[in-house]
């Protein structure tokens, strides 16, 4: 495994972390396959875990907890975030932070994840949601300035809405946020153009997420896939998002290296980015851990194969389905 400076924290993570989405709040995980999964993880080098109070209420942090208490003479990086007070993924301009992130809600949920995790501090505690309309709220910096000098968080980030990659360049400019999460793939290329550029200067981590377009890059999906009723992607890769991607997956198919899978190839495009910190594929069984981690050995794309690849961008608006 391979490690990167995470912003101006100070702490080196692993450039391959652990996306916890998945083991909390999707159909088909199984709780002692995922605690497996986790172990093989930090054995292979994963040092940073992220996850929410709202992937399974608590469960995903109860999880991680387990594994972190597992392994008392290891660092592992914990991530996690604040859902919004009114439930509602994304934020919208209508919302205000006392429908979002009101003061005694960003405290009372930094105590319930701390409950959860089993920990005295949280290393990363980020808003699940984020409008830059709230940036220059005073109380939002105030209560997580507080929480930064009791020690009960170390790092404040912000989890940015889908397809909204500059929804946070205000909050960036304030200097309270040390981290911002967002979409980045081969086909979401778009955080490269403002604000991949907005955390260089301001030395902010980069949290690379949803790296195999919620499984689309895996390249398994097919014009038959359904998953169990009540399973989010069965509204995101709805009729009319499905066979438009299927459509974009096989033309990738053709660019990728003798010998190099599809998810390889999307993960070490990713990593090529000297900005991004660490990113965070969801693994929910051990052969995935295996498969992600064994990316991090430095390899770089070909260049031809790199100017390709940025050829299939995919430039998309936040749609109903996609929430």
């Amino acid at each position: 495994m391979r490690y990167r400076d995470f912003g101006r924290t100070e702490w080196v993570v692993s450039e391959v972390g652990y996306g916890m989405w998945g083991i909390g709040d999707w159909s088909g995980s199984d709780d002692a396959e995922s605690l497996s999964s986790l172990r093989l993880a930090v054995d292979q080098g994963v040092n940073f875990f992220d996850t929410a109070w709202a992937y399974g209420e608590g469960h995903s942090e109860r999880l991680l907890g387990q594994v972190v208490r597992a392994y008392p003479g290891k660092k592992l990086f914990i991530a996690t975030k604040i859902p919004p007070k009114n439930l509602a993924w994304p934020a919208r301009a209508k919302h205000t932070l006392d429908d979002t992130f009101p003061p005694d809600h960003i405290r009372a949920y930094t105590e319930r994840s701390l409950k959860n995790l089993g920990v005295d501090a949280i290393d990363l505690m980020q808003f699940h949601v984020w409008h830059d309309i709230w940036a220059q709220d005073r109380r939002w910096q105030q209560e997580t300035q507080k929480l930064r000098d009791e020690g009960l968080v170390r790092a404040w980030g912000i989890s940015v809405n889908r397809w909204e990659p500059t929804n946070v360049t205000e909050a960036l400019k304030t200097g309270f946020i040390d981290a911002v999460q967002v979409i980045y793939n081969l086909f979401d290329q778009s955080p490269e153009d403002e604000l991949f550029p907005l955390c260089r200067e301001h030395n902010v981590a980069v949290i690379a997420r949803v790296p195999f377009d919620e499984g689309a890059l895996t390249g398994t999906l097919t014009k038959q896939s359904r998953w169990p009723e009540g399973d989010w992607r069965n509204r995101y890769f709805n009729r009319e998002n499905l066979f438009l991607t299927l459509e974009r997956v096989d033309a990738l198919r053709h660019v990728a290296p003798e010998g190099m899978t599809l998810p390889e190839m999307a993960l070490r495009f990713i990593l090529q980015n000297p900005m991004v910190s660490t990113v965070i594929p969801g693994m929910r069984k051990p052969a995935h851990v295996l498969a992600n981690t064994a990316v991090s050995d430095g390899r770089p794309l070909p260049d031809t194969v790199l100017l390709e690849l940025h050829r299939h961008r995919w430039d998309r608006k936040p749609a109903v389905w996609s929430n």
